[in-house]
């Protein structure tokens, strides 16, 4: 279960979204680049492990953002083909990309052009569940090579961190939040199933495999009201009770926890390979 709309990446929607959430992201790209985490390494040496990606791959990235996961990519040695929907962060992306070998495609992935050479792999960075069903996996599958890897990551808020705070900080989602359900709490990453899709059961994909990492980030007050500014659900509230919202986080943080408390994220890493059809 989620608390409130504090959640950030994993409360956002698994169907296809409604076109104004889904553009919300690149209302405030600077900010999305400077509260966005990175992935840890250690689910990038998984993504290479288990894709079996030689020392220079090519990846199509899908839904980039402002390249929380595509400049390590290219660190790595990767070139990158980057689509991202939002011009905002797509033009952020391209300022921090210069010099790497990454190219931006602003635009939607289901509809973009692509180039007529394959990729070794297709990854989506806590992004896979704004695409189409049906339509992103055909896309994918079309876009790798034989052998490729579709790789997904999806990020999850669980247990753990400052506990407390985020068991207190649930009152003032229930006062300013009217979609917050009464008296939900975090969960362990135990608790947390696998994030299964369509890609799971499709005669396009053999069996995906799953790897789970952790990453527990420590926040001041400000930096924690940035990263929450960057959620859909966050967004998608009202001014009067978002501002409401935020300065009923900001006092509690403040007042009970010093100015800072620590969010921990789980994130769950698949890699299904490309079948032959």
């Amino acid at each position: 279960m989620i608390v409130g709309r504090q959640d950030g990446p994993e409360d956002e929607p698994s169907q296809s979204p409604g076109a104004d959430l889904r553009v919300g992201f690149d209302h405030d790209a600077e900010l999305y680049d400077r509260a966005r985490p990175a992935y840890p390494d250690a689910l990038l040496d998984d993504l290479f492990e288990l894709s079996g990606l030689g020392p220079r791959p090519r990846i199509l990235e899908v839904g980039a953002g402002t390249g929380q996961a595509t400049l390590p990519l290219a660190a790595r040695g990767a070139s990158v083909l980057a689509v991202e929907l939002g011009p905002s962060l797509a033009a952020v992306l391209r300022r921090g990309a210069a010099g790497l070998p990454i190219d931006v495609v602003t635009g939607a992935f289901e509809d973009c052009v692509l180039p007529d050479e394959q990729f070794d792999a297709v990854a989506a960075f806590t992004a896979w569940h704004w695409l189409t069903p049906d339509v992103r996996l055909l896309r994918a599958h079309t876009a790798l090579r034989p052998g490729g890897s579709l790789v997904t990551v999806t990020t999850t808020h669980v247990r753990g961190g400052t506990v407390q705070f985020f068991d207190d900080v649930q009152e003032c989602y229930e006062r300013w939040d009217p979609a917050t359900p009464p008296g939900v709490r975090t969960v362990l990453s135990d608790a947390i199933p696998a994030a299964v899709d369509e890609a799971d059961t499709s005669a396009l994909f053999g069996a995906g495999v799953r790897r789970r990492h952790h990453q527990d980030i420590t926040y001041s007050t400000s930096a924690y009201l940035d990263v929450l500014g960057t959620y859909s659900g966050h967004m998608a509230l009202a001014p009067e009770p978002r501002a409401g919202l935020f300065a009923c986080v900001a006092r509690l943080i403040d007042d009970r926890y010093d100015g800072a408390v620590t969010k921990r994220y789980l994130y769950e890493l698949r890699v299904a390979p490309k079948r032959r059809g």
